[in-house]
């Protein structure tokens, strides 16, 4: 069965090609072999000023550039979040685009007596897909995966989306060509499936 897919490239250099873009792509090429329909947000590539006040948020209007965001996100059955580990979270370019994108009358409405709100994403899955330097095992066991989680409960799952799975991807900077070629593979088949 067939799935709407939105892609979040959350890599914030479009420089150049990194990991990340390659993950993202061998993901979209594996979900497009079983017919997904699949949207892609470059994050790196959009222009919009980071919220510096809670009226902002609450009140202010939305960046032009970031309408066709919030209609594939409106869209989409499924979202993939794809970005490195910076500083033991994600770019601030990806957590200023996830602050803007999800407003409250967009991604939640508030609700007399519900300290959550309604939540208005519904019905949407998730996979996130983080790359690090340091070995996966560690940020998630030692670390407890903080950012990561933090994400996934509170930005995520505040808006109704759920499942969400993570994919951890360690030791980037040292992997050989036989792993990385056996990660392109996983991503194709997640795409595939639609995971």
């Amino acid at each position: 069965m067939s799935r709407r897919i939105v892609i979040i490239q959350g890599h914030p250099d479009s420089s150049e090609s990194h990991l990340c873009h390659a993950l993202a792509e061998r993901y979209l090429q594996g979900a497009k072999t079983t017919g997904h329909e699949v949207r892609v947000i470059d994050v790196a590539t959009l222009d919009f000023p980071l919220l510096r006040s809670q009226k902002a948020w609450q009140e202010g209007a939305l960046p032009d550039t970031l309408r066709s965001a919030q209609k594939a996100i409106v869209w989409a059955e499924h979202l993939v979040l794809v970005f490195p580990l910076w500083l033991g979270d994600m770019p601030a370019l990806l957590k200023g685009f996830l602050e803007q994108v999800m407003r409250p009358g967009f991604a939640f409405e508030y609700e007399e007596g519900n300290p959550f709100g309604r939540k208005a994403l519904r019905g949407r899955s998730a996979r996130v897909i983080v790359t690090m330097g340091m070995p996966a095992l560690i940020y998630q066991h030692f670390y407890r995966a903080h950012s990561v989680k933090a994400l996934e409960r509170n930005i995520l799952g505040f808006v109704g989306i759920t499942p969400i799975e993570e994919t951890l991807i360690g030791q980037v900077e040292s992997m050989n060509d036989k792993t990385r070629a056996n990660w392109f593979d996983k991503l194709y088949e997640m795409g595939r499936w639609g995971k």
